[in-house]
């Protein structure tokens, strides 16, 4: 799903009424009408509901959800933030239409007044939409503050009032006060904002008012990955099925110490779906990862005397991938310098896809000129440390301008990047982005990377002619399945094989809410 600027977002409403014949009307009416729905929806037990209306088009829209509310049978209070002479077109349409009086407060001190009087089981905030920039000040930032200090639910109309939607950083305080949010429904396309700032520990929903796809410009080549996107990939198998089908997945790593993660890449790729995964690593680590699950089949490397793979092992790692549909290089490699000659070598001369992570990613610091995807598959899956020494820049480097360091060594070296962190990206060769929103800080242990690299992996086998969207479906799955088992075991407990419990519910959760009317994450 694109992302999209607050100034793309007014060109995409006016390109709907004037290009495409959709009343601007219609398109408020859609949007406010999405708004109740979702309240009636995720808050059906809660009767009382009070609305803070701006004077801007935000604000009309919290009329009509305001007037579809109370034909519901909600008790509706709707606080207008403004005289109704300074509403124009159409916010003043809609606010005539109101079905309830209006409480009008022109000033801090008749806002205070009237608090008293609020009664509310759930608020709305419909006070600034995305056109603002900050900092809020006077009576809205009142109003603000008001919200802020309840204690029922808040759902912000479109963004937070006082949120800055082009932001692609957390909203900093000396930004000036926001609204606190439970829960966000925007319409038609996220602005950045939505999908980085941090502004709400709840669900963003994106609803569809009107606006046909061809209207959904955006330069920003900013995209958010969502079930819808990828729900083709993993929908129901052919009766006929066979494991020959899903491909075969071979994981070259492993060392002394380090045999957990190339068996981990092993079986993650088999539980995302690929229907054969072996794993080629060290003779005397091999009885470790054959242990690790019976369903990975496994094959003996020669090793230098650390427990690592030689270089003698390159000719026969090249004949066992020639029957391979991917090669996933890197889990538990280590960096001993004869095996980052061979993971070079191997990297240079391979033909099928290839996903690169971990030590094998680091076998290239101060030699990327010899990381090329040019004319192939290839996959790097660096965290901000490795991004950090592949780029020849520091980690803070990194994490302040993570975008445009992913997109600049994808475009450089024609490859895909997944820079791993908060808001995952997967930047394709000509630099356009997929930013993924599922995950959680109890993922932050050893070993996740390498379940992602066989995800990966696993999906590139099943899906080799759409890469691109394999490798979003892995990462959002990879976050997902996290998500799942967040509940069952917690942030400080989770540890990197609870994420092959939580797959299978990540699957049956994608499914479900690709399924949905709304276009949700969180």
């Amino acid at each position: 799903m694109k992302i999209v600027s607050a100034a793309e977002m007014r060109a995409i409403d006016r390109a709907t009424s004037e290009r495409f014949g959709v009343p601007s009307l219609t398109l408020m009416e859609n949007a406010g009408a999405a708004v109740a729905e979702h309240v009636l929806t995720h808050y059906s037990s809660m009767r009382r509901i009070v609305v803070f209306c701006g004077k801007g088009n935000n604000g009309g829209d919290g009329f009509v959800a305001a007037r579809r509310l109370h034909q519901n049978g909600n008790v509706v209070q709707v606080i207008l933030l403004t005289d109704p002479a300074e509403l124009k077109g159409d916010a003043a349409a809609m606010y005539s239409k109101l079905p309830v009086d209006a409480i009008i407060v022109h000033s801090s001190e008749e806002l205070n007044s009237v608090r008293p009087s609020l009664s509310a089981d759930v608020y709305l905030d419909a006070i600034l939409g995305t056109g603002f920039k900050p900092p809020v000040t006077g009576l809205y930032a009142d109003a603000i503050a008001i919200l802020n200090a309840a204690n029922a639910p808040a759902v912000a109309v479109d963004v937070p009032s006082g949120a800055d939607a082009d932001t692609m950083a957390p909203h900093d305080s000396s930004q000036g006060i926001i609204a606190r949010a439970d829960s966000i429904v925007t319409f038609t396309a996220p602005r950045p904002a939505h999908v980085f700032g941090l502004l709400t520990d709840g669900p963003t929903y994106v609803a569809g008012i009107g606006s046909p796809e061809e209207a959904i410009v955006s330069s920003l080549d900013l995209n958010v990955i969502t079930a819808r996107d990828f729900a083709g990939l993993i929908g129901k198998r052919p009766r006929d099925s066979n494991k020959g089908k899903y491909g075969h997945v071979l994981v070259v790593g492993g060392s002394l110490g380090k045999a957990g993660a190339a068996a981990m890449a092993g079986i993650s790729a088999l539980r995302t779906g690929a229907g054969l995964s072996t794993v080629t690593t060290p003779k005397s680590v091999l009885p470790t990862v054959a242990g690790f699950h019976p369903e990975i089949m496994t094959d003996a490397l020669p090793e230098t005397d650390a427990g690592t793979i030689a270089g003698s092992a390159l000719e026969r790692v090249q004949e066992i991938a020639k029957g391979m549909s991917v090669l996933a290089l890197g889990p538990g490699i280590s960096r001993v310098n004869e095996t980052a000659d061979f993971v070079r070598a191997l990297v240079g001369g391979s033909k099928i896809p290839l996903v690169l992570d971990a030590d094998g990613l680091n076998a290239f610091q101060g030699r990327t000129a010899e990381l090329n995807g040019n004319g192939r598959v290839l996959v790097i899956t660096p965290h901000p440390g490795e991004m950090a020494r592949l780029a020849g820049c520091s980690i803070p480097e990194v994490q302040k301008n993570r975008l445009g360091v992913a997109r600049s060594f994808a475009r450089d070296h024609e490859l895909i990047v997944v820079l791993k962190g908060y808001r995952t990206l997967v930047v394709q060769p000509n630099g356009e982005a997929w930013v993924n929103t599922t995950g959680n800080p109890g993922m932050s242990t050893g070993g996740t990377g390498d379940i992602l690299t066989g995800m990966i992996a696993g999906m590139i086998a099943q899906h080799p002619n759409d890469v691109m969207l394999a490798v979003s479906a892995a990462v959002h799955l990879h976050g997902l399945a996290g998500d799942k088992m967040l509940n069952e075991v917690g942030e400080h407990s989770m540890v990197a094989t609870d994420l092959l419990l939580g797959l299978p519910k990540a699957f049956a959760d994608a499914q479900q809410i690709a399924r949905e009317k709304f276009v949700r994450w969180g």
